[in-house]
């Protein structure tokens, strides 16, 4: 009997086991497996916006979004009045010349003004770059000086000196920079040329800055299609006084660029039109064609007015080289002595002017943006001797 008790419980304990080991699984399989879900990143409002709901609120109303400011129009400068500039800038050129002007007037202040003394002057203006023939002629005219109204002081000295210095440089030449509109109203036209290195490019947003300065509307023409960079660096100089600039594609003929310039000039009535040319060495027979092609095809559409050498005042005697060969070609109506504050030789005025036959128009003394000024000879001459 006991043996029959035990196997019954024996058998339940199995079955009541399982039973349970069914039920475990059958939980296991009905549980759905939950897969981690991305985190949802709320805006910031989210949290007050609900909060605000469960509370009863009116949940806020989102900020209105802000706007970008516009880009502001670049600004345009007005530049310093031509009239005044080598005024201003007189003591520059006094300080780069006055060597020259001290070494004539003690020579002249001398108690004996015999023959080595005035071999010497003659000898100090050609390295001067006054050049051989022009020197000669003023030491001539200042021994005739010394003669009929003597030299006692060292004040007589400057009034002599002044004087003859004055007749060389040429206070009668015409040295105003044309840019009167032509007949029909069509722009005045101005070519600036000139061999690598001169300062063309910088020349030319100078000369707008004049310009401007002085009343007159402006176009520029990037007619230096070899130079990228050059384009862009002339489209900067007009950008700042409010002057549109024309340019071609890099590698494009200069001429065509030159062209389309002087066109949108006249549609767009402005009084003048500067075409930067390209540097151009002067011993390069193509290029200087080049540069002849593109003075004729600008004047099918307007007359040059102006056609300006920019040479660097301190090349000295060689700039005339290459003076001579630009005048056969473009046949030059004035002269831009740039970095003239940068050298002790100024005769190289003199010198260049007689060459050519042309006035010194325009000087340059310094980088800065209105160091261009127009050339005056009284004050040339009284910075040489201050």
């Amino acid at each position: 009997m006991d043996l029959l008790v035990y196997v019954i419980v024996g058998v339940a304990i199995l079955i009541a086991g399982g039973a349970g080991l069914l039920v475990s699984r059958r939980g296991r399989r009905d549980v759905p497996t939950v897969s981690e879900a991305p985190p949802v990143v709320l805006p910031s409002e989210a949290p007050h916006t609900a909060a605000a709901e469960l509370a009863g609120e009116a949940p806020p109303e989102a900020a209105p979004p802000v706007e970008a400011p516009p880009e502001a129009a670049p600004l345009v400068e007005v530049p310093e009045p031509p009239a005044g500039r080598l005024v201003r800038l007189r003591s520059r050129l006094a300080r780069s010349q006055s060597s020259l002007g001290r070494g004539l007037l003690a020579l002249l202040s001398r108690d004996v003004l015999d023959d080595e003394t005035w071999t010497e002057i003659e000898d100090m203006l050609i390295v001067a770059d006054v050049g051989v023939g022009p020197a000669k002629e003023l030491v001539d005219g200042l021994r005739t000086r010394a003669r009929v109204d003597g030299i006692a002081t060292q004040e007589d000295a400057r009034r002599v000196l002044r004087a003859e210095l004055l007749a060389a440089v040429g206070p009668e030449l015409d040295r105003a920079v044309h840019v009167e509109r032509a007949d029909g109203g069509r722009p005045a036209v101005v070519l600036v040329v000139g061999v690598n290195g001169t300062g063309k490019t910088t020349t030319t947003g100078k000369l707008a800055r004049v310009l401007v300065a002085e009343g007159r509307s402006v176009l520029l023409a990037a007619a230096d299609t070899f130079r990228a960079a050059g384009a862009d660096q002339l489209e900067t100089w007009g950008a700042r006084v409010g002057a549109h600039t024309v340019r071609g594609p890099e590698g494009a003929d200069p001429a065509s660029v030159a062209f389309e310039a002087v066109r949108a000039g006249a549609g767009e009535h402005v009084d003048a039109v500067i075409i930067d040319t390209a540097g151009r060495l002067h011993t390069k027979a193509g290029l200087m064609d080049e540069l002849g092609k593109v003075k004729r095809v600008v004047e099918r559409q307007a007359p040059v007015s102006e056609v300006l050498l920019v040479l660097d005042a301190t090349t000295g005697q060689n700039g005339l080289v290459q003076a001579r060969v630009f005048a056969e070609v473009v046949d030059v109506t004035g002269i831009v002595l740039t970095k003239l504050d940068g050298t002790a030789k100024g005769g190289i005025v003199i010198a260049v002017q007689r060459e050519l036959g042309v006035p010194v128009k325009l000087v340059g003394l310094g980088e800065g943006a209105d160091d261009l000024a127009p050339f005056s000879p009284e004050a040339f001459v009284d910075a040489l001797l201050t």
